[in-house]
């Protein structure tokens, strides 16, 4: 047995409505070419990414999260956690190919070898692999166990399960069905490690699969890095799960969280959009009036936004060699429009 769909409340209902409707208009807001959606893609991309892993306590820099997106090295983050990242971006480069994937299917193996990619560098967490034996969640506040996940015999039939539901035709919406597939996966707490990262990362499948956007556009996971959200993500898990495998246990808390982080994270994505289009406008007016190349806008734009602007990086936006990029970039802060660091 697996924890149940609730039943949804009047208000879950519109909030749903709600969410069909910002989909809509992300979508037609995405069909436009160019003005910045690769950039804003790749951002919200490291977003994703680096809200994941600070959940799980591996921190890094935007700047570093978006290095991991374009395959840089890191500018501050250690060996450790870049490692961890990496294996995350890894993961959910894979997810964005089965967004689209023909002849897709849901099973043990995908859920195996996701979990791989994540944990490959660490054989110690016997990544790809069930957990051989009990597993805990430990508060390292309280150092107490908060959850305790079910013996390890049962865990291949749960997941047995899990991909039974996960193929099931239902007429649910696909944000509570995503929602549900995070929560009984982590629940099952199938692996030795990763599983918080595992059940986020299925949750985007789910949603990505049903044509509900881009896995980029899709994903509460920057949502749920902040520390306030991270807070309440716990404490949502810990209520419905009630310390063990207990799923007879209502699911409605968390439905409703999920719900309402879809909400938040779809009006921040609108705004973005509706940003970056202005911002990138304005950009392509700079350079002009400054007689700038018009290769420099998606740099700009990223400065723009805070991020460091890394040659290297500008070499394959713009697709020069490297005099022509470091010529460009010279020009760049003499307008005044970078500054150079290191």
């Amino acid at each position: 047995m697996l924890f149940q769909t609730p039943p949804l409340n009047a208000h879950d209902r519109a909030v749903l409505g709600e969410l069909d409707d910002y989909r809509r208009k992300l979508r037609n807001a995405l069909r436009e070419p160019g003005r910045g959606t690769d950039n804003l893609r790749r951002n919200l991309q490291a977003r994703a990414i680096r809200g994941s892993n600070t959940i799980e306590g591996y921190e890094v820099t935007l700047d570093d999260a978006l290095a991991a997106v374009d395959d840089s090295e890191p500018l501050e983050a250690d060996q450790d956690t870049w490692t961890e990242i990496i294996g995350y971006r890894n993961a959910m480069s894979y997810v964005q190919q089965l967004a689209h994937a023909e002849h897709f299917e849901y099973n043990a193996t995908l859920l195996s070898s996701l979990h791989y990619m994540m944990l490959s560098h660490d054989l110690a967490k016997l990544p790809g692999r069930f957990r051989p034996g009990p597993i805990y969640v430990h508060d390292d506040d309280t150092g107490e166990n908060v959850y305790e996940g079910p013996d390890a015999e049962l865990v291949p039939g749960l997941i047995d399960a899990l991909v039974a539901q996960l193929h099931a035709a239902r007429s649910e919406a696909v944000f509570v069905r995503a929602a549900m597939a995070h929560l009984n996966l982590v629940m099952i707490h199938p692996f030795k490690d990763g599983n918080g990262r595992m059940a986020r990362a299925l949750q985007t499948l789910v949603l990505a699969r049903e044509g509900v956007l881009a896995p980029e556009f899709s994903s509460i996971e920057e949502y749920l890095g902040s520390r306030r959200n991270t807070q309440e993500y716990y404490a949502v898990l810990a209520l419905v799960g009630g310390g063990s495998w207990q799923p007879a246990n209502d699911a409605g808390p968390w439905i409703r969280f999920n719900l309402r982080a879809h909400h938040i994270q779809a009006q921040t994505i609108r705004r973005r959009i509706e940003e970056t289009a202005k911002l990138w406008d304005a950009l392509e007016t700079l350079t002009d009036h400054k007689g700038l190349p018009a290769r420099a806008v998606p740099a700009l734009y990223d400065a723009a936004l805070g991020f460091r602007v890394r040659r290297s990086k500008y070499e394959d936006d713009a697709d020069v060699e490297p005099a022509t990029a470091g010529c460009d970039l010279r020009r760049l802060v003499e307008s005044g429009l970078l500054l150079t660091r290191g």
